[in-house]
């Protein structure tokens, strides 16, 4: 076996990934109506799995360049599988049905975890020329969109065919694909690790700027990408008015689709694209389609801020991995869990914010019930609301971006402009 089925199996996992992230939120409405659960409690279950990744982070970032590949990315499908099915299984047989999605999820976020931490220094250790290093980290995220559609398009699909009582059915069908990736990660080549004395410590890295930077914008890459991504099929079904299966159809799997073209087309002619330029623009467009899902009277166009918020996201996250490697080409394993950190940080309070903010919007008492009566009057004014506040998350990304933008160009001395000739290329 080559590199190439590594590369493909790598692909796989981030479809994986992509199926414990979005497939409990596709099921929000059902869990709301079957089991009482409120927004916020909702979007405590997002903030489960994604502070569950987090801390999973934390701990990988110690162990994985001394382990290896091969072992924490076997364990990450294995815990993939157990938890997927484990969610089918634990709300009926626990007295209390929320506590059973949350130990599930609990399970397939540490595998979610580990997946974010080993999936790109993988990618980023393979063979390639570093001018298609950026081009290729946005081609390996781009099957995390797909995945994404996968899971939107074919859960809506079955649960349109089987009914709604026979949701559990969901999440044992999905689990097949980890358990078919796991074995092929137990016989792919993987690349070597970076060794202790040439990889550059993680007390180095936290005290250089460029890297202080990049962490503030993997938490608004996450943040902007998930908030709009994770409570989109919602939005849609009670805020716009559409039946589920439209509903997810032009929420989050359009969201996903034009997230996945744009990363597919930096992959393709991303060496011709400068990276900074390109994520200014991204995040200038993402604060857009916030502002138009929040604050438009028509709920089309609601809908299209939505879903063209996926276009604007695509470069937020794998950007800056690609942006952090050409500065720190040595930086491990450990620098890329040290960002999935902050990633999956920015990626569990976001969405969390945002249905903190519907709830108080709605409640009477509520600390922003006044902000109901700016935004549009067409029922969905609490969710409208959370769509508002999480502007700050990409006008965060666009200030970061251009602040790290200039502060290197103007830093730059001839010597280090030779030394960073690889940066530049992005």
């Amino acid at each position: 076996m080559t590199f190439d089925h590594t590369r493909r199996a790598c692909y796989a996992g981030y479809v994986t990934q992509a199926i414990v992230n979005n497939l409990a939120p596709l099921l929000f409405i059902i869990f709301q109506a079957r089991y009482q659960i409120p927004y916020e409690r909702l979007g405590r279950l997002i903030l489960l799995n994604f502070a569950t990744q987090l801390i999973t982070d934390l701990v990988a970032v110690k162990v994985v360049d001394r382990t290896g590949y091969r072992a924490p990315m076997v364990l990450a499908h294995v815990l993939c599988v157990v938890g997927l099915v484990l969610m089918a299984v634990l709300p009926f047989v626990l007295p209390s049905p929320y506590l059973g999605l949350c130990l599930a999820i609990v399970v397939y976020a540490i595998g979610g975890g580990l997946l974010e931490v080993l999936l790109s220094p993988i990618v980023d250790a393979m063979p390639t020329p570093p001018e298609h290093k950026a081009a290729m980290m946005s081609l390996l995220h781009s099957f995390y969109c797909w995945g994404q559609v996968a899971v939107v398009v074919g859960t809506t699909l079955l649960l349109a065919g089987i009914g709604h009582t026979a949701w559990p059915v969901l999440p044992v069908v999905w689990a097949v694909v980890p358990l078919m990736n796991l074995v092929a990660f137990l016989r792919v080549p993987l690349p070597q690790t970076i060794p202790d004395e040439h990889r550059t410590s993680l007390g180095k890295l936290f005290t250089a700027p460029a890297f202080a930077a990049a962490l503030v914008l993997m938490l608004g890459a996450g943040a902007t990408e998930l908030t709009m991504s994770q409570w989109s099929s919602l939005f849609a079904e009670q805020g716009l008015g559409m039946p589920k299966i439209w509903g997810d159809l032009a929420g989050p799997c359009l969201f996903a689709v034009l997230m996945g073209i744009g990363r597919i087309v930096y992959g393709l002619w991303g060496q011709k694209i400068p990276l900074i330029p390109a994520m200014v623009g991204c995040g200038t467009l993402a604060i857009a389609c916030y502002l138009t899902a929040a604050l438009s009277n028509n709920p089309v166009l609601s809908l299209v801020g939505c879903s063209l918020c996926g276009l604007a996201s695509c470069l937020l996250w794998p950007g800056t991995f690609s942006l952090a490697a050409a500065r720190f080409p040595h930086g491990g394993a450990a620098m890329f869990g040290v960002l999935a950190v902050f990633g999956d940080a920015g990626a569990a309070a976001g969405p969390w914010l945002a249905g903190a903010v519907a709830d108080a919007t709605v409640s009477s008492q509520g600390a922003f019930s006044d902000l109901a009566d700016l935004l549009p009057d067409l029922g969905d004014s609490g969710l409208r609301a959370g769509l508002l506040i999480g502007t700050i998350f990409p006008l965060t990304v666009v200030v970061t971006t251009l602040g790290y933008g200039l502060a290197r160009r103007f830093s730059a001395t001839p010597n280090r402009r030779l030394a960073q000739s690889r940066e530049t290329r992005l």
